[in-house]
């Protein structure tokens, strides 16, 4: 259970933050860049969500999403070697991982296959989920360039390598089953 009492510790005032197991990192440190971009997507996906209806499956997805984007921010917080889930040690489980692949099947299921790569845009909720999506990219490159010189959860970074299709799918169904999807005209601007 977490409990705030004071929002400002005036411990990072120095350039510092505290992981899980109490060290100190640097704020430039690549793990602390990593864990940054994640809660920068969890952040996205929580502007994406004012455009849903709150009881749709869509906002049930998204709402698991959230909470475990914090389990990964907390695992990527986690120094050490052991990648083990404990009571006292949130890690990024295959599980969960399994959960976006059946997810992101069932709404691929619904969806005609692409013809064209796709814009970012159509329905103001999947416009805002394009953006969460290059932001779980990102992401993703962060905690990359940090596990070359740390050991990460490496299911931390296949979780976040599936959450970026997850989302691109997520896109689609809320366009219409793709009907409404922004489609990419190469070099339409060249003529012009």
């Amino acid at each position: 259970m977490v409990k705030l009492n004071k929002i400002y510790t005036r411990t990072g005032d120095g350039g510092e933050t505290g992981l899980v197991d109490g060290s100190r990192a640097p704020k430039h440190d690549p793990r602390i860049a990593a864990i940054g971009e994640v809660d920068e997507a969890n952040s996205a996906i929580g502007v994406a969500l004012l455009h849903l209806p709150a009881a749709s499956e869509a906002a049930a997805m998204l709402g698991r999403v959230q909470n475990e984007l914090f389990d990964l921010g907390a695992d990527l917080a986690t120094p050490g070697e052991d990648f083990v889930a404990t009571d006292m040690a949130l890690r990024i489980v295959p599980g969960q991982i399994d959960r976006l692949e059946r997810e992101i099947d069932a709404m691929n299921a619904t969806l005609a296959p692409l013809t064209s790569f796709i814009l970012p845009g159509g329905e103001p909720a999947a416009a805002h989920l394009h953006l969460a999506r290059a932001i779980v990219r990102r992401a993703e490159r962060a905690a990359v360039l940090a596990a070359a010189t740390r050991s990460l959860n490496p299911l931390a970074l296949h979780y976040l390598n599936r959450l970026s299709d997850h989302l691109f799918t997520l896109c689609r169904v809320i366009n219409g089953a793709g009907a409404q999807d922004v489609l990419w005209a190469p070099g339409a601007t060249r003529a012009g």
